[in-house]
C-alpha cells in the first residue's frame, strides 16, 4: 500500500510540473510606458512579444543617478552601437532588483549581453548571461534562433544571490569575458560558467565573440543598473 501511495504521489507531481511550467511560460507581459530614454541606446523585443503587439515603447529604460533603470514589459535586449568589445575584453554591471518579484509571480532574469552582431535585424546574434533572485542563472543566446548553453532551465550556483523573500532587495554583479579561447560568465566575483569559442560560435550560434554589449531583461522585470563598463583584458 505504501508503495502504491508513493507511486501515486509521484505521478501527481509529474502531472503538476508541466502545468506549472506552462503557466510560467505563458505569463502575460505587461506594457510599461516610457520607451528608451538613454541617448545612443537601442533595443528590440523578442519575436513572440512583437507578435503580441509589444514594442520597445512597451518597456522603460532611463537614466538613474550615475546608472540606469530598466523596467519591463516585454522581454527585451538593449545595446549601444558605440560600445563594441573585440579581442579580449570584459563587460560588467551590477543589477539591483529592489523588490524581488515585484512585477511577477515567479523569478525572472536580468543580465548582460555580449558579442552582438546585426542587432535589430533578422539575423542578429548575441550571447547573454542573466541571474535570477532565487540563486539560478542562465547562459543563452540568439543565432538568430534561441540557443541554450546551460540547459533549458539554467542552473543554480552558490555565487548567485538569493532574495530573503518576495519584495526584498537582491543584488547581482555580472561580468562576461573573452580571454584567449575562453568565454566566461562570473556572478558576484565567481566564475559560474565558461566555454571555448568553438562552443559558442558557428552555425546557429554567434557570428563572432566580437560585437556590441548591452543588457538583457526578462519580461515583467525591474532592475537598477550601475557600474556598467567595457574594458580590455
Amino acid at each position: 500500500m505504501k508503495r502504491l501511495m508513493q507511486g501515486a504521489a509521484a505521478a501527481i507531481a509529474l502531472a503538476i510540473v508541466p502545468q506549472l511550467v506552462y503557466a510560467q511560460d505563458n505569463e502575460k507581459s505587461m506594457a510599461v510606458k516610457g520607451g528608451i530614454q538613454m541617448k545612443g541606446w537601442m533595443g528590440v523585443v523578442d519575436a513572440k512579444e512583437a507578435k503580441a503587439g509589444l514594442t520597445v515603447d512597451s518597456a522603460k529604460f532611463v537614466g538613474m543617478g550615475a546608472g540606469m533603470r530598466a523596467t519591463t514589459g516585454p522581454a527585451i535586449t538593449y545595446w549601444n552601437p558605440s560600445m563594441k568589445g573585440s579581442g579580449n575584453y570584459t563587460v560588467k554591471a551590477t543589477f539591483l532588483e529592489s523588490e524581488y518579484m515585484g512585477l511577477n509571480n515567479h523569478p525572472h532574469p536580468y543580465g548582460l549581453v555580449m558579442a552582438g552582431n546585426d542587432m535589430g535585424a533578422e539575423g542578429a546574434s548575441y550571447l547573454y548571461c542573466a541571474a535570477y533572485g532565487n540563486g539560478n542563472f542562465i547562459v543563452r543566446g540568439f543565432g538568430p534562433a534561441p540557443f541554450q548553453m546551460n540547459g533549458p532551465r539554467g542552473g543554480m550556483h552558490p555565487a548567485v544571490s538569493k532574495a530573503e523573500a518576495k519584495g526584498k532587495p537582491v543584488t547581482q554583479e555580472i561580468a562576461l569575458s573573452v580571454k584567449g579561447d575562453k568565454v566566461s560568465c562570473s556572478i558576484n566575483g565567481q566564475e559560474v560558467a565558461s566555454y571555448t569559442k568553438a562552443e559558442v560560435t558557428g552555425a546557429g550560434k554567434l557570428k563572432s565573440t566580437d560585437g556590441v554589449v548591452g543588457f538583457r531583461m526578462g519580461h515583467n522585470t525591474d532592475a537598477q543598473i550601475t557600474g556598467f563598463s567595457l574594458t580590455k583584458n
